[in-house]
């Protein structure tokens, strides 16, 4: 089956996510778009993931959960899991590599976990925008391990990225999959990095707010709509 996803979307964990990207709402707008597959990525967290998959149980739309992961080298990694326990096991291991530095709301905005219901359950008090002390090979390693998988984000952007902080995406890394956020970028990317015709260029939204959710127009296809299907097709190496 063809299905719209969208596999980078923050809530209002994010620092920077509106306070109304609750679980509840981004998920039922997820809906009222038209996409049959979501993932929620915040900042180096899965905290609000359940709340988000019980919001898409509710609302018959598949979340997969994960996280926005910012490696040593300040480079964005989506990291996806097959079910909540593992990436829920995964954010705790990357709890403890993270700076213990405070969050300022006033400064960075709140980080609110919801539940389902937008009831807030909860403030994280420690700043989820600082990078992790794991490296991108380190950090790849892990969420392996951990069951799930991981590609870099936004390759075509001028910071945070791959390609900007390293210039080159490193084979040994295994990845299969990259993220492009505008997606006329996909060719031209792949004539200076060769690697990318080896690998699915996928195209998100990053969304932070309600408003920047986009329409779906972006499909991948998959025999049934499930995490474990998504992650068993991300994980295909393309052919050159």
């Amino acid at each position: 089956m063809d299905l719209f996803y969208d596999l980078h979307i923050h809530s209002c964990l994010s620092p920077c996510g509106d306070d109304e990207m609750t679980p509840y709402n981004l998920v039922n707008m997820a809906k009222l778009l038209g996409f049959d597959l979501i993932a929620l990525t915040d900042h180096n967290t899965a905290g609000n993931c359940r709340a988000a998959m019980l919001a898409g149980e509710q609302a018959q739309i598949t979340v997969v959960p994960g996280m926005e992961l910012c490696t040593a080298e300040e480079v964005h990694m989506v990291c996806l899991f097959p079910d909540i326990e593992r990436a829920e096991a995964f954010s705790d291991f990357v709890r403890t590599t993270l700076p213990p530095v405070r969050n300022r709301p006033d400064i960075f905005g709140r980080q609110l976990y919801r539940n389902e219901s937008d009831e807030i359950s909860g403030e994280e008090e420690i700043l989820l925008l600082t990078a992790s002390s794991l490296t991108l090979g380190q950090a790849a390693a892990a969420v392996r391990e951990g069951g799930g998988f991981c590609f870099p984000a936004h390759i075509d952007r001028d910071s945070y990225s791959v390609l900007s902080n390293l210039g080159a995406i490193d084979p040994s890394f295994g990845f299969t999959a990259a993220e492009v956020y505008e997606k006329t970028q996909r060719e031209p990317l792949s004539r200076r990095h060769p690697i990318l015709r080896t690998m699915r260029l996928l195209s998100d939204s990053d969304a932070h707010s309600l408003e920047k959710m986009r329409e779906p127009d972006e499909k991948l296809s998959l025999p049934e709509n499930t995490p474990q299907a998504l992650l068993a097709l991300l994980r295909q190496e393309l052919q050159d």
